[in-house]
């Protein structure tokens, strides 16, 4: 049955309303990292009265924004791939294998998405601060010590997800792969990973993303040396003054790993989220 002009009508007016919403800033983005810093200080303007490239080469000068791009690149790639492994051998484990608990220990790893994050904020401050006086361990303030922080965020989420993908792959597989002589890891890794590649594609680009992208955790829980990008952007800020060419000019730097990741890997994304979100 068709729609009536009514429902098209307003179908037609959320999909421009959110459009709108969306690709509007990202146009404010664009045209003030373009423009002159006078410029942008000024009354706003749908176009630049002068075009320049000028930001894009200063916002490498005034903060050190290099550093800070190399510190986003290992927190994220570690905190990806640390997910994503642990994330496999639990999900597996959870699905192929019944034992006392596995619905309790599922059904914790789903609550702890309930709560905000900023409630183990303080704790795991007061955990890393402790550890460094106590064994001297340099969490605080360590790349290392914000992946194991992000790895509390993406672990549950990405092992609820491959539980269900991994429930929608045939048992029977990964049983004749047992019977031909594999070792239970070598089943995993032969048979059920290279179906499974949607859900893995799925939880690898959550986790980076998610670690990409923070600010709340890497504002406390990072130095100077260790400040990741998402941080950084505020170093435009100082006392005098506040170059936000160059931070609209480093925003869409900053932006594109994440969207070109996306972009790449967009049909497996949607696949492994649709798979795991409904066969969970």
């Amino acid at each position: 049955m068709r729609d009536g002009v009514g429902v098209r009508v307003a179908r037609i007016t959320v999909i421009v309303v959110l459009t709108v919403f969306t690709v509007v800033p990202l146009y404010v983005m664009l045209v003030s990292s373009v423009k002159p810093l006078r410029d942008v200080q000024g009354a706003f303007t749908l176009l630049p009265s002068a075009v320049t490239v000028q930001p894009f080469i200063d916002m490498w000068r005034t903060v050190p924004l290099a550093q800070y791009f190399v510190n986003s690149v290992w927190v994220s790639l570690g905190a990806s791939v640390c997910s994503v492994l642990i994330a496999i051998l639990a999900a597996y484990a959870l699905s192929r294998y019944r034992f006392r608990g596995r619905g309790g220990f599922l059904t914790m790893v789903l609550s702890t998405q309930m709560f905000p994050g900023i409630l183990f904020l303080l704790p795991l401050f007061l955990i890393y601060v402790n550890l460094d006086r106590a064994a001297g361990t340099s969490l605080f303030g360590s790349r290392f010590g914000l992946i194991i922080t992000y790895l509390t965020f993406a672990l549950p989420f990405s092992i609820w997800l491959l539980v269900g993908y991994f429930d929608s792959i045939p048992r029977e597989l990964d049983e004749a792969a047992l019977v031909d002589g594999a070792s239970p890891l070598g089943a995993l890794v032969r048979v059920v990973l290279p179906a499974a590649l949607p859900g893995v594609a799925a939880v690898t680009i959550y986790a980076f993303m998610t670690a990409w992208t923070e600010v709340l955790f890497a504002s406390v829980l990072t130095t100077t040396e260790t400040r990741t990008l998402a941080v950084g952007l505020r170093s435009y800020a100082t006392q005098s003054n506040v170059y936000w060419n160059q931070v609209m000019a480093a925003s869409l730097v900053v932006s594109l790993p994440v969207v070109a990741g996306f972009l790449l890997l967009q049909k497996a994304l949607v696949r492994g989220l649709t798979a795991g979100a409904v066969k969970a």
